[in-house]
């Protein structure tokens, strides 16, 4: 199957989005909800062989399939593993038809300005040219508050970032989180929504992006931005909410899809039986899928 082929199961597929992107510092705490604690791994080498167990899990599920999950977001040091003999990349499009992300931020800066910018992507070319079978890119920045200024800055960071992964011939997903627990959650989503607008109006024509948006206080807040001709797709981060919260907030906007994390993993534990483990991760899909069409 062609580029031309994953961009239209991107654009117009039914599903959803997995993020399986856990990074080192996400790794300890999503491996402790799945039942493997401190004490069950000595190394960073020996944790994230765990939370590639975790993923694999998943990924073999009989669920896991493009009929509900569209695509997939993958940590930088998964695309060196593998599945059933396969690059996982190459595992998840070959296999699954399921189209396969990179997830290229190195975590955030202190916050300034009510926000988290991402810190430097050194090499950032190099990793996009060695990323064999990747369709598109992730990147992360965090808003905490309705600051003009900070927010500003997050979404010009992004379409930064953006540029040279489109250039690369790849899609980049923008992701500026608003936190959920913010006080002022719907002014600065207000804000955001103005600064990507700004900024989708300044791309190139045959420049093109995905969006990972908190879900908004606002229903269909970002309509707009998923009407714009720049704008491949835009898709939900669960952003702390349960599966349950996440799906019933995104079933509120028609024109988002989710792309979870937390919500798609949750009630998993590695002391499952694969039977049971199934029914859980199948009962999750079902739940974002239906709040995905």
């Amino acid at each position: 199957m062609s580029k031309a082929e994953q961009r239209a199961q991107m654009s117009e597929g039914a599903g959803f989005i997995a993020a399986l992107d856990q990074s080192g510092g996400s790794t300890p705490k999503a491996l402790a909800l799945y039942g493997v604690d401190a004490s069950g791994y000595n190394s960073d080498e020996e944790m994230f062989g765990e939370i590639q167990k975790m993923r694999a899990r998943i990924i073999l599920a009989e669920d896991f399939t493009k009929e509900k999950v569209i695509g997939a977001i993958l940590f930088e040091r998964t695309l060196g593993e593998e599945i059933e003999g396969k690059k996982v990349a190459d595992y998840l499009w070959s296999v699954k038809n399921i189209v396969p992300f990179l997830k290229i931020d190195k975590g955030l800066e202190d916050q300034t300005n009510g926000v988290q910018m991402m810190k430097p992507i050194p090499g950032l070319a190099e990793t996009l040219s060695k990323a064999d079978g990747v369709f598109g890119t992730k990147e992360r920045s965090v808003i905490h508050e309705a600051n003009a200024q900070g927010i500003a800055d997050v979404v010009a960071q992004q379409f930064e970032v953006a540029r040279v992964v489109t250039d690369a011939g790849m899609v980049p997903i923008v992701e500026p989180e608003v936190n959920i627990h913010s006080e002022t959650k719907a002014e600065a989503e207000d804000i955001l929504k103005s600064e990507i607008l700004k900024n989708l109006d300044q791309l190139a024509e045959g420049q093109e992006v995905m969006l990972k948006l908190t879900i908004p206080s606002q229903a269909n807040l970002y309509d707009e931005v998923a009407d714009h001709p720049r704008v491949l797709r835009v898709v939900a981060l669960s952003g702390g909410y349960s599966t349950e919260q996440a799906c019933d907030l995104l079933g509120k906007n028609g024109k988002m899809i989710a792309s979870f994390s937390r919500a798609l993993t949750e009630g998993l534990s590695k002391q499952q039986s694969d039977a049971d483990f199934n029914a859980a991760l199948g009962s999750n899909i079902d739940n974002i899928y239906r709040a995905s069409i």
